[in-house]
C-alpha cells in the first residue's frame, strides 16, 4: 500500500468521524455484500446516537492519507463457558477502492490487539458464504469456522 493505514478509535465528538461512520455504512448497506437500501438522514442520525450510548460497542475507523475507506464494528459480550469477555465483530467495510491493500487486516489486527489488551477468551465473526475474500482473510489470521459446525440463524421482528 503506498498510502500508510492509520486505524483510530471513533470519536463521537469529532464531526468528520461521524460523517465518515454515516459514509461507510450506507457503502456497506449498498454494496452487493449488503443488498440494501442506503439510510436516510434521520435514521443515520438515530443510530449514531445509539451507538454513542452503547457501553460495549467498539468502533474503528479506518483512514488512508486523509480519507476514511474503512470501519470495523464490535461488541463485547462475555464468553459463558469460559468466564471471561469476547468481541463479536459485526461489521467490517473497506471501499472498494481501497479492497485489496491491506485496510481490512489493520482493521482485523486492531481489533484482535483490543481484545488482548481486554483479555478476551475469543473472537467470533460471521461472514457471507460468497464472500471468499473475506474469509481468505479471516483465514489468513488463524480464524476458522466452527467444530462442530455452526448456524446463523435469525428471526425477524
Amino acid at each position: 500500500m503506498s498510502k500508510s493505514v492509520n486505524i483510530i478509535e471513533c470519536d463521537y465528538e469529532n464531526p468528520k468521524h461521524i460523517d465518515a461512520v454515516k459514509l461507510l455504512l450506507n457503502a456497506y448497506i449498498t454494496d452487493e455484500m449488503g443488498g440494501g437500501e442506503p439510510l436516510g438522514e434521520e435514521m443515520q442520525e438515530s443510530l449514531i446516537k445509539k451507538l454513542s450510548a452503547h457501553k460495549t460497542l467498539i468502533v474503528l475507523l479506518a483512514q488512508v492519507g486523509v480519507r476514511f475507506a474503512g470501519l470495523l464494528t464490535a461488541f463485547e459480550n462475555i464468553a459463558t463457558f469460559k468466564v471471561k469477555p469476547m468481541i463479536n465483530v459485526h461489521d467490517i467495510i473497506v471501499l472498494k477502492e481501497h479492497r485489496g491493500k491491506g485496510v481490512g487486516r489493520r482493521l482485523m489486527n486492531a481489533v484482535v490487539d483490543e481484545a488482548k489488551k481486554r483479555g478476551c477468551a475469543r473472537i467470533t465473526l460471521e461472514v457471507r458464504e460468497d464472500n471468499v475474500t473475506a474469509q481468505n482473510l479471516y483465514k489468513s489470521m488463524e480464524f476458522k469456522e466452527m467444530e462442530p459446525k455452526m448456524f446463523y440463524w435469525r428471526k425477524e421482528l
